[in-house]
This record gives C-alpha cells, structure tokens and sequence, in this order.
C-alpha cells in the first residue's frame, strides 16, 4: 500500500455524491463517537471472503451478490431480514447444484443505507428541494425538514447494520439455512407455480443427490457444512465520512480494513481516477467491487485495476459490468480483452438491473424481467466468446411479494406496478421472479461447466 494512503487521505480529492452537510461541526463530533464504537465486521472474516472470491476468479466458484437497492429504517424487521435471506439462500442451492462449484454468498445488506442519484435536487410542482439520498442521509418524505441531511442517520445505520449483522448470524449458523430445508422450499416453489414447474427435472437431480447422501450416511443435521453457510455483507461505500469512522487497522497483520462490510464497491457514478472513492478504497484491505457501464473504455478499467489492485492479488478486484441489455454484447467484450490481456486476476459479475430501468407510462421507476435476463445472457455470451469466466451476478431483490418489475411467469403488467410498489428508489425483482432467475442462470451455468 503506498506510504501517502490513510484512512481520511480521500478528503484531498474530490467527492462525489455527498450530502451537503449542513453542520460540519455536527458531522464532525458523529463520526468522531462512530469511531469508538466495535468494528460490525472483522477482518479476518474480510480475508476469508477474498480466498473464495480468488476461487471465483479462477473460475472454481460463481458469486452470488443479492439485496436490497436501498435498505429502509422503516421496514427494518426479522421478517424482512429472514425473508431476503431465504430468497438468496434458495438461489444459491439452485446455482450451486447446476455449476458445480461453491456459490460465495454475499448480500447488499446491513449497510446498504445510501444511494447515488442523478440529480441532487428533485422538484415537485413549485418546490425544488435536495434528492433523498437514502436513509443514512435523509428522509424521503418531501419537505424541507425531511430532506435535509442529518448525521445522526449515520449512528442510526451503524445500530441497524449491527441489528441486521446479529440476526444474519442466527439464521446462517442456526439451522435456518440446513441444505434439506432450504431444497424443501426449493422444492413447494416447483410444486406450487407454472413458472416452478418448468425446473422439475432439476429439483428432482437436487433431490436425488440428497437422498444419495443420506444413503451414505452423510446427514445435514450432522454436517456443519451443510447445515450452516458462510454468508458475507457488502454496499456501496458512498458516504466516505461513514466509512472513515468505520476503518480501522488489523490487529494481525498492520492492515487497514472497512469494517462497515466484508465488500464494499464504488459505484458507476464515483469511480473516478482522481476521485475520492478510488482513493479510499485502493488502501483498504478488504476485497472491492467497481462498477463498470457502457461508457467505460478499456483504457479505464484497466487504469482502475491498476490503482485498485496494483498487486495483482487474486479475489482482491470484482469488476461489476451494468451495460443494459442492448449494449452489453457491444461493450462488455473489449473490456473483457483488455482485463485477460492485463493479468489481472479480477471476479467478473453481471449486474443486469441498473442498465435496464426506465419510466413506465404511470411515472414508475421500473425494469423488465426478460431485459435483466438478456443482460446476463449476453454476459455468458461475451466470456464465452473471450474464453473467460461470468464469475456472477449482481441483484437487486426482495423477499416480499411486490410488482415492482415487469414480466416473468407472473406477467406483471404495467397496470400492475401501483399493487405493491414499495422500494425507497429502485424496483426489485420479488422473491418468485428472482428464483426464476436463478433457475434460468442454472441453465446457462449448466452450459458452461
């Protein structure tokens, strides 16, 4: 790590998409009390999550990373949390049967209170006021004392990402997420839906291997492995005061780590060179993501591999592609080129939301399943092409039933999207449209392995 990095060395260059803090002073006594508060991850944990992306990277495992566009402080509950993590879990057996190689878990959860946003200010009739920026920042209701920035938001995120980091932990190592149950509400899926029905055959091949199993004595209940997963956090690290106070140095090994999160990814919006985000994340240790659109020219990502991972390190730089549907077969292969020509030993995973929103005629934000799906299908086409592996995929999703995104086997209309639209800022697959997307992953997985 260069000599000239520190924890609040990102402060001398310039930051993109913050808050206008109207108190400095305020801000400055917060963060100062959020440094003395326990680290909500450890860094060996952040060390054990970059072994197994370095295993994705080699192509001997697929990255699943899942959750919420913006978490609320409203909805917060065990319900939501258990729910979410009920979806991601039944993804993960579905993709890591059909691959045959572990599936690393990795969640946009506990942390995952903040968003960029195109403008920073929104205007309702006569009224201009500052974007919501998600709840670390401000509220969402439209009035002047809603938007206004408050750093006290950040200590509430700090106790709802512990909350959330706790009850995560219960479920993960408590028996919640045992192989047998979870193939079990794989399994009503298939039962119960026209969409499900057309994965019979291969929730009958998870079903045989499990009985196979337990007919050689191997038993979920009395196998750790199988009867708890290993599940990782992650969010975009875009209010850098939040994450500064957060950072703290390796008792072990001297390093730095964010221990806000296991990963933290900058986004489409702050990956500049010069900026502050890439400034602060190339010095922490933990494993990083960095968002890459249509607009990105080879010459880009690899100056960005080079600042962010200058030590080539396996499991260390996951490249998210967010190209849009009709632009990922155009603009993802020179990038893919440009990074095997390079030598860096980048995850490479398919974020196949953020390039596919539009407007629907009723004002709704929304997306279109059959877009997500093509995205993904002209990722594998592209790697397939470049003899690379699609190393995952990137999701925004929920456990509830909501009809925030268009088609899949429910064929959600746009008259539909007013029933349950609920998300703070971007639409969501629910949970039966984000396991058929799983499914419809396995087919492609199945194909490549």
């Amino acid at each position: 790590m260069d000599s000239a990095w520190s924890p609040s060395s990102w402060r001398t260059r310039p930051a993109a998409q913050q808050p206008d803090w109207p108190d400095p002073a305020e801000l400055e006594r917060i963060t100062k009390v959020l440094g003395t508060y326990p680290p909500l991850v450890f860094a060996g944990e952040a060390r054990d999550l970059q072994a197994r992306l370095a295993k994705v990277a080699a192509g001997e495992a697929f990255l699943l990373q899942a959750g919420d566009c913006a978490e609320s402080f409203d909805a917060f509950s065990a319900d939501s949390i258990r729910d979410k993590l009920k979806v991601i879990l039944q993804m993960a057996v579905v993709l890591m049967y059909s691959a045959g190689v572990p599936v690393v878990k990795v969640g946009r959860i506990a942390g995952q209170y903040a968003k960029p946003r195109s403008s920073p200010t929104e205007t309702v009739d006569d009224l201009t006021l500052p974007s919501f920026r998600g709840h670390m920042v401000n509220d969402i209701a439209f009035s002047d004392q809603a938007r206004r920035s408050d750093p006290e938001r950040l200590i509430t995120a700090y106790n709802q990402a512990a909350s959330t980091l706790n009850l995560l932990r219960a479920f993960t190592k408590g028996g919640f997420a045992d192989l047998s149950r979870v193939h079990a509400w794989n399994q009503e899926f298939v039962a119960t839906s026209a969409e499900g029905r057309r994965y019979e055959q291969l929730a009958v091949e998870i079903e045989r291997a499990l009985r196979f199993m337990k007919a050689c004595g191997v038993h979920t209940e009395d196998e750790p492995q199988l009867h708890m997963v290993d599940f990782f956090t992650s969010h975009e690290a875009l209010i850098l005061e939040y994450e500064e106070a957060l950072t703290r140095r390796d008792s072990i090994t001297g390093d730095w780590y964010d221990c806000s999160a296991h990963m933290l990814w900058i986004g489409e919006r702050t990956r500049q060179l010069d900026g502050a985000h890439v400034e602060f994340l190339r010095g922490v240790r933990n494993p990083i993501g960095c968002k890459v659109g249509p607009s990105a020219s080879a010459e880009e990502v690899i100056a960005l591999c080079d600042r962010l991972d200058p030590d080539y390190e396996p499991g260390r730089l996951t490249l998210i592609s967010r190209m849009g549907h009709d632009h990922v077969t155009d603009a993802l292969p020179p990038l893919l080129e440009a990074v095997k020509a390079s030598g860096h030993p980048v995850v490479w995973a398919c974020d196949p939301m953020h390039g596919n929103t539009f407007t629907a005629p009723n004002g709704r934000k929304t997306r279109h399943f059959d877009d997500v799906l093509a995205e993904i299908r002209g990722f594998f086409q592209a790697h397939e092409a470049a003899g690379t592996w699609p190393g995952g995929v990137h999701v925004e999703l929920t456990g509830d039933d909501v009809t925030e995104c268009l088609g899949g086997a429910e064929e959600i209309q746009h008259e539909d999207l007013d029933t349950r639209y609920e998300t703070m800022c971007d639409p969501r697959l629910n949970a039966r449209q984000s396991l058929d997307l799983a499914f419809r992953v396995a087919e492609l997985l199945r194909r490549e392995t």
